[in-house]
């Protein structure tokens, strides 16, 4: 699915953003503590620039510290609060953190600042799912179709949404057409969807021609996923919790995808042990 990209003005050299470039440098080559401590001596030298908080809550985006980055976007918006690309990412970690009304506000913010950003956010899409506002979700995902028409993500998310309003056979007869997704195994993924393959198909799919380690790896992920989402929208909580769990735990990567998953699960653990 396509990623929402959104430039940021480079700031004037001062020590703080000296320290800032330092940390970013260090980021880049994978050290993640020094970029950190960096990072940190940027904050205290000039707590006043939104960009050493960016910085900070990036660093910490890489270190899966979600709470705590938020944190240091809201201190960043506080002080630029016209960087959309601020909102976006704040509006990220809210949804990985289960927030996921405030991860749509943060969404629409950026589409408020950047309205031709708008039929390129399919993040808001599935955001607007897991808050229960699903008229809402399948709309951005038609408005989605209309710049990334080939991606079977999509039509997944749009279907299940149409489930979720009117069952499963409304979403099946208005399921998106796909003409070509070349990933492996998202056609046979949009089959299983129109009824035309079974779960069965999907992961032999997934796991044929000798794969490398880590193609199998993603294979298997998105096949687990939009499986377990596919089995819940039918009413199937057991095998929906089986390839949800699966996905998030066994085959997912440290991407936003991967967090879906993980967020799919902690949702459906939630709701196993309510009373």
């Amino acid at each position: 699915m396509i990623a929402l990209l959104i430039a940021c003005a480079a700031p004037a050299a001062t020590p703080a953003i000296d320290l800032v470039r330092e940390a970013r440098e260090a980021l880049e080559r994978g050290q993640k503590d020094e970029a950190l401590a960096l990072a940190d001596k940027a904050v205290a030298a000039d707590s006043k620039r939104a960009e050493v908080f960016a910085t900070r809550a990036q660093i910490r985006d890489a270190r899966r510290e979600f709470e705590l980055a938020a944190a240091d976007y809201d201190r960043a918006i506080a002080l630029d609060p016209k960087d959309a690309a601020l909102y976006q990412r704040r509006g990220e970690d809210r949804f990985r953190l289960a927030r996921f009304t405030e991860s749509v506000a943060d969404f629409d913010h950026v589409i408020e600042l950047h309205p031709a950003q708008a039929p390129y956010h399919w993040q808001r899409g599935i955001a607007l799912y897991y808050a229960g506002q699903f008229d809402l979700a399948a709309k951005q995902f038609e408005l989605h179709k209309t710049v990334n028409p080939d991606d079977v993500e999509n039509a997944a998310w749009h279907y299940l949404c149409t489930a979720r309003l009117r069952g499963v056979e409304a979403a099946r007869k208005s399921l998106i057409p796909i003409r070509g997704d070349a990933r492996v195994p998202m056609m046979q993924v949009h089959a299983l969807f129109a009824g035309t393959m079974t779960a069965d198909d999907v992961l032999r799919t997934a796991r044929a021609g000798n794969p490398s380690p880590a193609r199998l790896k993603t294979q298997l992920f998105y096949a687990h996923l939009y499986l377990g989402l596919f089995e819940e929208a039918a009413g199937h909580a057991a095998a929906a919790r089986e390839h949800v769990l699966l996905a998030a735990e066994k085959y997912a990567d440290d991407d936003y995808m991967g967090d879906v998953a993980r967020v799919h699960a902690a949702v459906l653990k939630r709701k196993q042990s309510a009373p």
